[in-house]
């Protein structure tokens, strides 16, 4: 007999009214007078005494009552300690990232799923989007957080919505800090720190356009805070992704948007056919679950 066919029997004997218990049961009438029909003739005994107004139980009724309440409540108690176990789950979740603002969205999504299962541990590894994947290729990080472009051959992944802008940072006292934006005209003579990347050079030089090949290049830098530290100390201007600039001092160094904006996004990657822990397993089900509650959200507040 199935756990369905169980439920629906309770349900009736406990309304003892075919008709309000299909309601509470959101199937027709029929359907459940056929059901229990076909259950008492599977089981060769009449489980119910079919009155005008109401039904009662036989003495087999009784007895049937009385078992699937108990199977009930075992298989109810059997699912609440599946769903317990999982806070047992332990382990390790090693993400390498950059200096971008959509880890502010990972960190949400490292507090959620901590809640969920306080013993696993996270790894996490600030470097450049290439030495993420060479980490991961020799299977030292789980997941990455990479800004794109990003070659996705090798890759099953998540897009995150956060935007991450480019933007200038300088000295507060810098000729430039007075502008509200930054056009490429304006960094065209100035100093500048380009990230070392070469994918983002390529960004940066579609922004710059022909004036990219004739830019003052005072150096390059594989993290943005480099940037920041030389633009505190007053050698050049650094074109960099906000990340965490935003925490910074802005006594020592402010940030001025591009002008045109260039904004670009960040992927959530991990190996594609790569076997997981259970705490990455987890942990991968976890961030699917968030991205897709997310465009839940999103789609019900447009309607």
């Amino acid at each position: 007999m199935e756990l369905r066919v169980l439920r629906y029997f309770l349900t009736v004997a406990e309304q003892e009214n075919i008709t309000r218990a299909a309601e509470i049961l959101h199937v027709t009438q029929p359907t459940l007078s056929r059901q229990l029909a076909q259950t008492e003739e599977e089981l060769g005994v009449r489980l119910f005494e079919r009155g005008k107004r109401k039904i009662t139980l036989t003495n087999e009724g009784i007895l049937l009552c009385r078992r699937a309440r108990e199977i009930l409540e075992l298989v109810d108690k059997t699912e609440k300690e599946l769903v317990e176990q999982e806070s047992v789950v332990e382990g390790t979740v090693s993400i390498g990232c950059g200096d971008v603002k959509t880890v502010d969205l990972l960190a949400e999504m490292i507090r959620s799923f901590h809640q969920k299962h306080p013993a696993v541990r996270f790894e996490l590894c600030t470097a450049t989007a290439d030495y993420v994947r060479e980490q991961m290729e020799h299977g030292l990080l789980d997941i990455g957080l990479l800004l794109e472009p990003v070659n996705l051959e090798k890759y099953d992944y998540v897009r995150l919505k956060e935007e991450e802008q480019w933007i200038v940072v300088m000295h507060p006292d810098a000729p430039l800090a007075a502008r509200q934006s930054i056009t490429a005209q304006q960094l065209r003579e100035m100093p500048l720190v380009l990230p070392q990347r070469p994918n983002m050079q390529n960004e940066l030089a579609n922004w710059f356009g022909e004036d990219f090949s004739n830019l003052n290049v005072l150096a390059t830098s594989n993290l943005p805070s480099v940037s920041c530290m030389l633009a505190h100390h007053r050698l050049a201007y650094g074109i960099i992704i906000a990340g965490s600039v935003s925490l910074m001092d802005e006594k020592k160094i402010v940030t001025r948007p591009l002008s045109p904006a260039l904004k670009t996004s960040c992927l959530l990657v991990w190996k594609r056919q790569q076997p997981f822990g259970l705490a990455v397993a987890k942990f991968i089900e976890h961030v699917k679950s968030c991205i897709e509650l997310s465009v839940m959200l999103e789609l019900h507040n447009k309607t």
